[in-house]
Formats: C-alpha cells, structure tokens, sequence
C-alpha cells in the first residue's frame, strides 16, 4: 500500500515542477486524492458492495471535481494535473503512466451494458478539455491533443489533434528549403500556428501551411515565365506585386483585436 503511494507522490514529482514537497503534494493535489479514493472505492466495488463504493466516489467527486467510476480500472503512477471536470467512465482501463489534464472525459456512446468506455494503453498523455469516447483503445505512449475529439481507435505513438480526432502524420518528403520557405512567408503574413509545437500540430494550421505552399509555387513559376518572356523581347508589364500590410492579417492573431469595419 505505502509502495503505492509513494510511486503515485513521485509520479507527481516527475510530471509536474511546481511540486515543491511531499506534505505539498499530499494535501494539495485534488488528482492524487482522487486517486486514493479511486483506489479505495474500487476495492469494495469489486467486493460486491456497490452502493458504499458508488458513495465514496461521489465524495471524491465533491471533494476534488475529478468524478471515476468505482468500477473502471487504473494502472500504477497514474496522475492528473489539475483535474476538475475529469470524468472517467465505469469500463474505462487505464494503464501504466498515463496523464489526463483538466476537463477530460473518458465516456461512451452507448446505452448497452458491457465494454462502452475507452481503454488507455501505457504511457499516454491526454490534454486539457479532449474527450475519448467509445470502447476502443488508445496505443501506448499516444498523445491526444487539448479539447479533440477522438470517436476511433489510435495507434501506438501517435498523435491525434482536432474534431474529429485525426492522426498526424509528418510528412517526410518535404525537405527543409520548403520548410525554410514556408515559415518565411508565414513571418511575412504574420501567420502563427496558435503556439504548436511540431510534436502536437494543429490540422488548421497545416491546411493554411499547404495553401502557403501553392502559394510560393505559383509566385515562382510566373517569375519564371515572366523571365522567359523577356528573352523573347515580349512586352511584359514590369512592376512589383503589391507588399502584404502585416495590419491584414492582426485578425489571424489573440492581440491586437480585429479592427472596426469602416
């Protein structure tokens, strides 16, 4: 039991760092206390005594706003950061080393009795808000982006953004002049991709990155027919494109807001 514990204090330790000490963490942290209550709640659940195991988790849900069925099934350094709105649903298994942020459900979508609620291999990371629902499973050491929604199953290690939730694949025929191409002309538009990183990319974000790409296509190719042209003394019209005003695009950002339409 005291083994336990102390692997869920250190898995607190190891993922979060503003973890100071352990009296902290013991009196602090809502995910850990709902855990242990977890634990507890499941033990006399599989006791067959139901109703007390339904009524310590609704304490643990009063006391910490992290709602788990009795019944679902977790593994060993389990850890929620934050916590409040978690909801993990009664067939949901959980297994080792696996992070939910605030405000994840792991729930289902049907009304049928048996296997209804997702299962989360090891080492899975879900961000804050995403919703898993359904009895499929997540593969190891996947990670499922901030507020997605995931209806299907995910292979191990990948990473799943958006709603519906789908598999990023990097593509890896790109080489790095087009990347260094692209993010130029981004800095040029004032385009960002809201803060994510390339381990947890934004599908918009990569439908705007491809339409860059078209973008420089063309601009290259009329220069290069615009050249062609001048060898062959036709009269082309000579003049500079119009610059971008970075002031267009302030509404593609959080700050400043988007100007009054005059």
């Amino acid at each position: 039991m005291f083994d336990r514990l102390r692997e869920d204090v250190n898995s607190v330790f190891h993922r979060d760092p503003a973890a100071r000490n352990v009296f902290e963490v013991l009196t602090n942290y809502p995910g850990l206390h709902a855990l242990l209550l977890h634990r507890m709640s499941h033990r006399l659940w599989n006791a067959g005594l139901k109703w007390l195991a339904r009524t310590m988790s609704t304490f643990g849900r009063w006391m910490t706003g992290i709602e788990i069925h009795p019944g679902a099934q977790i593994g060993r350094r389990f850890f929620i950061d934050h916590g409040m709105g978690v909801v993990i649903g009664e067939t949901t298994i959980i297994g080792d080393d696996v992070t939910l942020y605030q405000g994840v459900t792991l729930g289902g979508t049907s009304w049928n009795k048996g296997k209804r609620h997702p299962t989360l291999g090891d080492g899975v990371v879900v961000g804050a808000g995403a919703k898993i629902l359904g009895p499929f499973e997540v593969g190891a050491h996947a990670k499922v982006g901030s507020n997605s929604v995931v209806t299907k199953a995910v292979p191990a290690g990948a990473t799943v953004v958006g709603i519906p939730g789908k598999v990023i694949i990097k593509d890896k025929n790109k080489n790095a002049d087009d990347d260094e191409k692209r993010r130029d002309m981004e800095r040029r538009m004032g385009f960002d991709a809201y803060g994510v990183t390339e381990e947890m990319p934004d599908p918009v974000a990569q439908a705007v990155r491809s339409l860059l790409d078209h973008m420089h296509a063309v601009d290259s190719r009329i220069e290069n027919m615009c050249e062609a042209l001048k060898k062959m003394n036709a009269e082309v019209r000579n003049g500079e494109l119009p610059p971008l005003d970075e002031r267009d695009f302030d509404c593609m950002r959080d700050d400043p807001p988007c100007p009054p339409n005059t």
